[in-house]
């Protein structure tokens, strides 16, 4: 499958090509080329071996398809060599949690679902497909995925709010061999872990020397929480709207109950900016403002990745008043901490060993070969290297396949 950039004035609709693509719009002074870009979509379905005759028409379709087909059926493992399954991920929505949309449901998610498959294919040659569900019932959805993954290669969520997405990736998990990787998860995961590697070298300081605050407790912050702790951060606090998340509360749902446990070891309470006092590292997934006094009560060269988008939780020229490094998840500023970083070279490794799963290793792996990307060139503006680095998807590519074989999860 390639994808297909649309030629933003072509109009197979018949209707005025001179419109900007929005319904009813016909005005020539006008133009988006956010519309005109997105026309007929981004992508579309092209052939990977020619039809030209009835020579080829046979050996593609009936009666050669026949023969393969039937050697599948006899030895289903070879459904990866002659189907395109070991090369394609489902890329599977619901609309709830649409970047800062939230849930504006399965149809209004489809040019993102779009956006991430092209990016699938130009940041790590993995073909991908948009599967938005007209459903959000979490056993509606992983039993529409279970179906739907002999077709597929590995699954990679999208844009599932929480905290429905923990419960459907866990069980999806529990029943497919595939990969099942939530990217609003753990994509943002890797990237965070890389960046700060990278920061804390740039400071001649160790991950095990760092407290982190992690404002946000949804989807991200809890990824980005157990990776941290994986990876041997110190100490890591995550807040919610209400404070700090501590053992201590009556008022936590069962995932921020499982965080409690394995974070917050200084047994600190109150609000986000008790939890800053201090702190050497700052952690933004969840929108809304940070004072700055509270900013300015972090400890010397501490780190802030504000990556709420399109208005970061600290704005940068605030944070550089008192930060050694700033990162945000804008492009339009240095270290854009980018799940496109991740994913495809993520999915690409663990595709091209047909691993069963994506382990805590892997991405372990990922973020230290994402690190190791730019660890020569580092600098206040460069602790994560720019989504077009050619050298980002080869790299993680390579470390995710290793670390696959090394666990066991490996088939070839």
């Amino acid at each position: 499958m390639a994808a297909e950039i649309v030629n933003p004035r072509s109009d197979s609709t018949g209707a005025d090509a001179g419109s900007d693509g929005v319904s009813g719009s016909t005005d020539e002074g006008f133009f988006d080329p956010a519309f005109a870009l997105h026309r007929g979509g981004k992508m579309a379905v092209q052939a990977t071996v020619p039809v030209r005759d009835k020579d080829d028409l046979s050996l593609a379709y009936t009666p050669g398809v026949a023969k393969v087909c039937s050697a599948i059926a006899e030895h289903p493992e070879l459904v990866h060599d002659y189907t395109w399954k070991s090369q394609v991920v489902a890329v599977v929505t619901d609309g709830t949690a649409v970047l800062g949309l939230g849930d504006i449901g399965p149809e209004a998610s489809l040019p993102v679902m779009e956006g991430k498959a092209i990016l699938f294919k130009q940041f790590g040659g993995v073909d991908a497909v948009p599967i938005a569900l007209a459903t959000t019932d979490t056993d509606e959805i992983v039993d529409t995925v279970v179906r739907l993954a002999p077709s597929f290669g590995g699954v990679n969520l999208e844009d599932i709010s929480a905290p429905r997405c923990f419960e459907i990736e866990a069980r999806l998990k529990e029943r497919l061999d595939i990969p099942v990787f939530h990217d609003d998860q753990h994509g943002t995961a890797v990237v965070t872990l890389a960046a700060l590697r990278n920061a804390a070298k740039l400071t001649d300081r160790a991950l095990g020397q760092l407290r982190a605050v992690i404002s946000g407790a949804g989807a991200a912050g809890v990824a980005i929480a157990k990776i941290l702790i994986e990876a041997g951060i110190g100490d890591v606090a995550v807040c919610d709207r209400k404070g700090i998340v501590s053992a201590d509360r009556g008022d936590l749902t069962d995932v921020k109950r499982e965080l409690a446990g394995f974070t917050n070891k200084a047994k600190l309470t109150g609000s986000l900016e008790d939890a800053l006092d201090g702190a050497d590292v700052f952690i933004g997934v969840s929108g809304g403002t940070v004072p700055e006094a509270a900013v300015a009560k972090m400890a010397k060269n501490s780190f802030v990745f504000a990556m709420a988008n399109p208005t970061p939780e600290i704005h940068p020229d605030v944070a550089h008043k008192y930060a050694a490094v700033v990162a945000t998840g804008r492009s339009d500023y240095p270290n854009q901490i980018n799940n496109v970083l991740a994913f495809p070279g993520i999915f690409a490794g663990a595709m091209q060993v047909r691993a069963s799963q994506i382990t805590e290793g892997m991405k372990l792996a990922a973020a230290e070969a994402l690190a190791a990307v730019v660890a020569d060139e580092l600098s206040a503006d460069k602790v994560i290297p720019s989504p077009f680095d050619e050298r980002v998807a080869p790299a993680v590519t390579a470390a995710v396949a290793a670390a696959a074989r090394a666990e066991g999860v490996a088939r070839r």
